[in-house]
């Protein structure tokens, strides 16, 4: 696909129509990273932050945001998801956190949003819960990491 399907033949922004579309099985995996300073990154793995399991806290958060998407960004399709999960990596030497997000549906559109949402707002929620030990952790590398489904076909990074 050469041509931005949000923009109609004028150049004004619409929302894509996708009645004519085949309902297919569609999914789509992104990943989010935070980077934390050493006694941030060290509460989180040991589970000892005051403000709760921080983790339980992220997963619901991006959990939510996935089924809020068409909330946040304004073109999106309101989306009967049917399966999201958000998981988390830790690697040490980075004192890095790395979401994993994933969403499913048979529809007629694509979950790629909804994944990268997911593992976005995982992220900010981490960053919300320890700022107090760390203001200056940073988030990365937010990206679509796979898609299948739908008529464009499957996308692996």
């Amino acid at each position: 696909m050469t041509t931005l399907t949000h923009l109609n033949e004028r150049g004004e922004a619409h929302m894509v129509d996708v009645a004519g579309k085949a309902v297919t099985h569609r999914v789509a995996v992104a990943e989010s990273s935070i980077t934390l300073n050493e006694t941030a990154y060290a509460l989180l793995k040991r589970g000892d932050h005051k403000k709760g399991d921080v983790f339980a806290v992220a997963r619901i958060a991006g959990i939510q945001a996935a089924k809020k998407c068409a909330d946040l960004i304004p073109l999106c399709h309101p989306l009967m998801l049917t399966h999201i999960s958000v998981d988390f990596q830790l690697h040490d030497e980075e004192r890095r956190i790395q979401v994993l997000a994933r969403c499913e549906l048979d529809g007629k559109t694509g979950v790629e949003m909804e994944a990268l949402t997911a593992a976005s707002v995982a992220c900010l929620t981490i960053y919300d819960m320890c700022k107090a030990v760390d203001k200056a952790m940073t988030i990365s590398q937010t990206r679509l990491l796979q898609k299948e489904g739908g008529q464009n076909g499957d996308y692996q990074r």
